[in-house]
């Protein structure tokens, strides 16, 4: 039986990402960790590429183990840039130690991560009942808000716009279509 989906998701990793992560509420930190990475490493490039590359991040990245990329070393950083499997921007590979690093920080802070991401909507969800995926924003004032919060803690790679998309991805804001079969399980 052929559900209606939004009409990005159309390769089978698309597919299998739209209908059973994007835009679920997420709050297991290191999946939050993890998304934060790969919205970072999408920039400029696109989703299903970083979809296909997923795997490879996970073996770089220690299966997004915060607590060890916090500590990655350079020359281990450097070594990431020889890795074609991945993508090989500096200033992305380099963030991951730098995000890391950040968000212990504020697990310390605050208990988890999870509890300071989720209290700029106090623990709500957005539901922005799109008509048309293409309705959707590409940044707002409350992802304007979170990033210049996140930089200011020491995040990189978490412009306004890789925020918003961050923000879909956990669940922080139901982006589907309506006449998306996960729309009412996402609200």
């Amino acid at each position: 039986m052929n559900k209606n989906r939004c009409p990005w998701a159309k390769d089978p990793l698309d597919i299998e990402y739209h209908d059973n992560e994007w835009g679920r509420e997420t709050h297991n930190d290191q999946m939050l960790f993890e998304y934060l990475i790969l919205e970072g490493m999408q920039a400029g490039l696109s989703w299903s590429l970083i979809l296909k590359k997923r795997e490879n991040f996970k073996r770089a990245f220690d299966n997004f183990d915060y607590s060890i990329c916090a500590n990655y070393t350079d020359e281990y950083l450097e070594s990431l840039r020889q890795d074609a499997s991945i993508i090989r921007n500096k200033l992305k590979i380099y963030s991951v130690r730098k995000n890391a690093v950040a968000f212990l920080k504020v697990q310390k802070e605050f208990g988890s991560f999870d509890k300071y991401i989720w209290s700029f909507t106090d623990y709500k969800k957005i539901n922005n009942k799109l008509e048309s995926y293409k309705d959707a924003p590409s940044e707002t004032e409350l992802s304007i808000k979170i990033s210049k919060d996140m930089k200011k803690r020491g995040f990189s790679f978490v412009g306004s716009t890789i925020i918003y998309s961050y923000m879909q991805a956990i669940g922080m804001i139901n982006d589907h279509e309506k006449g998306c079969f996960c729309y009412r399980e996402c609200c």
